[in-house]
């Protein structure tokens, strides 16, 4: 017993543990003990410097002990009922306080009232809850999450059943009673109308209820956001927004080529699938009630940091997570991610991480909690120093290596043939633009056109996967350039697009 109190003793401060010296200054006591109740639970050592750690006990320590019940009993709503006993280290008492995480919250303190008195714990201080924050908490004891909600005011016409169905397609065909199994809708006074997470995930224009729902991503030069060389704005639906993002930082990435087996394997200088891993928790964890803050990627030279809004769900902390602890906060978008495959496993994410990052030689991540969001921190084995006197411009698209002309495509050398062309492209977009370049083979052809003679109605599918990866190879062009939003805009492949095809590719 006694070394496991000089153990603890000697560990330090954070979001389940804090030392007093005494508790003249009681409000700072209770508000930590709200903190702990209303977050992941706590311990409180009174008779402690929390500074240097010297043991200094507690004078009159049964009379302490009635105090600080009567402080609880008198100061906190609702009623907090914590562990309060006595420990003995070095000829000294202290007062232990223990607090589990509670189905009653939030607590808050009476002076302050429920609506200012309410205290989360975030690291080793305690940070009064917005409004919210309030309504989070207050719906995690009713096993309520945020985005099962329902949008009253919204119809099912307002969710994209296109963007849904082309989300599905590969793993089944949806059809519109699925919506409601998904929970993607929900019954509301006899109406199906869309819920918090169907805006969220397939809402046509889910920023107008929603407006931080977004991802932000950024490639900055050197170790900190001083000078940012480039970034983009992600606003497509949520199951879309992860391929993007992926987009981006292999467009900052280095790749490179593995010969040893039969086929080429591409070996890329940052651990996608661990990072892939981060992306999807961020987007699924996200608290979306928050404004003001999108998820954020911030891609530096030498690591990762993919951070969301939300702190971590009562009465979970960082050490569960990396034992497989795991707790949902949107049920809605988690159950449609694990149907598109895009989360593997419940609760073996982040330990899958750890233990990915072991294997390749990876500094250990890092998850930890700044002000009202999580920050996952993934470093890289080496660091990827960029240029400084050039920037790229914000709409390009591709792997953009520092070496990489600007007018070059991501995914050619200057000296590539038309067969060497065609052989990547095979390999890189999984015949996608091969299958454009077909369809372009006997004519000029609008983007409807294509849509309907490629069969695929998701308008951002095609322009992202099949037209601007074939536009940016240079292997069609417009008929209208001078004009490219004219709506007799059609395309038609390009000398070296023929050249492609001559070499094989489409035949």
């Amino acid at each position: 017993m006694t070394n496991s109190i000089i153990q603890l003793v000697s560990m330090p401060e954070g979001k389940t543990l804090e030392f007093k010296r005494d508790i003249s200054s009681p409000k700072n006591m209770l508000k930590t003990l709200v903190a702990f109740a209303n977050t992941a639970g706590g311990r409180l050592i009174i008779g402690v410097e929390d500074e240097s750690r010297e043991v200094i006990g507690v004078e009159d320590p049964l009379d302490e002990e009635e105090r600080i019940c009567n402080l609880i009993a008198d100061s906190i709503k609702p009623r907090l009922v914590p562990n309060v006993e006595l420990i003995s280290i070095e000829d000294q008492t202290l007062l232990r306080v223990e607090v589990y995480p509670s189905g009653s919250r939030p607590h808050w303190l009476k002076k302050e009232g429920p609506n200012e008195g309410v205290y989360v714990r975030l690291g080793s201080t305690n940070r009064m809850a917005d409004r919210e924050l309030i309504a989070e908490l207050k719906r995690g004891a009713q096993g309520k999450s945020f985005d099962e909600q329902t949008l009253p005011d919204r119809t099912v016409d307002d969710l994209d059943f296109d963007a849904a169905t082309a989300c599905f397609e590969r793993h089944r065909k949806l059809v519109k009673k699925d919506l409601e199994s998904l929970r993607l809708v929900a019954r509301h006074q006899g109406h199906l109308v869309p819920t918090v997470g169907g805006m969220l995930l397939f809402g046509k224009d889910h920023e107008m209820v929603f407006p931080d729902a977004w991802v932000q991503c950024g490639r900055f030069i050197g170790k900190d956001k001083a000078d940012i060389y480039d970034h983009i704005d992600i606003h497509e639906h949520l199951p879309v927004a992860v391929e993007r993002v992926m987009e981006f930082l292999k467009k900052h990435a280095m790749r490179g080529a593995d010969f040893s087996e039969l086929r080429r394997k591409d070996i890329w200088s940052i651990p996608l699938s661990i990072l892939r891993e981060a992306v999807v928790n961020a987007l699924v964890h996200a608290d979306y009630s928050q404004r003001g803050a999108p998820v954020r990627i911030a891609f530096f030279d030498d690591r990762i940091e993919i951070e969301n809004p939300g702190i971590l769900l009562p009465g979970l902390t960082i050490e569960d997570m990396l034992q497989g602890v795991s707790k949902i906060r949107n049920h809605v978008i988690a159950r449609v991610f694990r149907e598109l495959d895009l989360i593997e496993q419940w609760g073996s994410g982040v330990r899958r991480m750890f233990s990915e990052s072991e294997a390749l030689g990876l500094p250990q991540p890092e998850i930890i909690e700044v002000g009202m969001r999580v920050r996952f921190i993934v470093y890289l084995a080496e660091p990827l120093m960029l240029p400084t006197k050039t920037k790229p411009g914000l709409d390009q698209v591709g792997t953009q290596s520092p070496t990489q002309s600007p007018t070059q495509s991501p995914t050619q050398s200057p000296t590539q043939s038309p067969t060497q062309l065609s052989t990547q492209l095979s390999t890189q977009s999984d015949g996608l633009v091969q299958r454009l370049l077909v369809a372009l083979k006997d004519g000029d052809k609008s983007s409807g056109a294509l849509r309907s003679v490629l069969g695929i109605k998701h308008r951002p599918t095609f322009r992202d996967n099949y037209l601007h990866p074939a536009l940016d190879a240079e292997l069609i062009e417009m008929t209208i350039p001078e004009k490219p939003s004219s709506s007799k805009q059609k395309y038609r492949l390009t000398g070296k697009g023929q050249a492609v095809l001559k070499s094989g590719m489409g035949k």
